[in-house]
């Protein structure tokens, strides 16, 4: 049974980045930082996808420090956008490795299974595809993107369509794809993968500043994220250092 740390209503595990690679062979991955903490306080359908993942990791540097002020303290952060890339070159000779990714506008997806392919060596990356926009409310659109994920033979799956859309479309519809083991919930990491986006240089993501560098890309679309919205964490997080958080979905 792995530790946890549980901060606001979530519960999170206590692992370095080498023991979920070792660990991590079936189930759903999510996650948290601050801005899933904080959607967590007021949709329920997102908290209910939380809960029922088996696989629930720190992807924020400043999560990861401010559960220093907790008993026990997350032991490191696993950005999802780099810990895919680790997964993928852990896997790299393992042939029972077969991945899906799903998510980025149109072409990004297919651009970034190739480029993953090429680095590995092998078709480790069977199939990719770039759903529409609004995609998760249209039935037979979801119908058909399980039948391209079935058909593909993939075991593995990554969802990068954006929080909480991308937890919810797992929790909903997993149970479509019976051959699939593993599923991930990792954002902007098809981006990543493909080039499109660039992570910041080590030094910014040492000094949890990684979230400014992303700001300074993407200002007028990040601006209320980061700069209205996340600040609700610390409130939140300050009630629940002083014995006075109440998770809003239990009586």
């Amino acid at each position: 049974m792995t530790d946890s740390t549980d901060i606001l209503n979530i519960s999170i595990m206590r692992l370095t980045e080498r023991q979920l690679l070792e660990r991590l062979d079936s189930g759903v991955l999510v996650t948290p930082n601050l801005d899933h903490l904080v959607k967590l306080q007021t949709d329920r359908h997102f908290y209910e996808a939380y809960r029922s993942a088996e696989w629930v990791v720190c992807d924020s540097r400043i999560l990861r420090t401010v559960s220093r002020l907790l008993r026990n303290p997350i032991p490191e952060a696993i950005p999802g956008s780099s810990f895919f890339t680790a997964y993928y070159l852990h896997h790299a000779a393992d042939p029972d490795c077969r991945i899906f990714l799903l998510g980025a506008r149109p072409g990004v997806a297919d651009e970034a299974r190739r480029r993953i392919n090429r680095r590995i060596g092998r078709e480790i990356v069977v199939g990719a595809h770039s759903p529409s926009f609004g995609f998760e409310k249209n039935p037979d659109e979801c119908i058909e993107i399980a039948d391209i994920i079935n058909r593909s033979g993939a075991n593995v799956v990554l969802v990068g369509v954006g929080a909480p859309k991308q937890e919810k479309w797992i929790a909903t519809h997993r149970h479509k794809m019976p051959g699939v083991k593993l599923w991930m919930a990792l954002g902007a990491t098809i981006d990543f993968e493909a080039g499109n986006i660039s992570r910041a240089p080590r030094w910014v993501q040492r000094i949890c500043m990684e979230w400014f560098y992303r700001f300074l890309k993407e200002p007028k679309r990040l601006f209320k994220r980061y700069f209205i919205d996340d600040i609700k964490f610390f409130y939140f997080f300050i009630l629940q250092l002083a014995g006075r958080y109440k998770n809003p979905f239990q009586q």
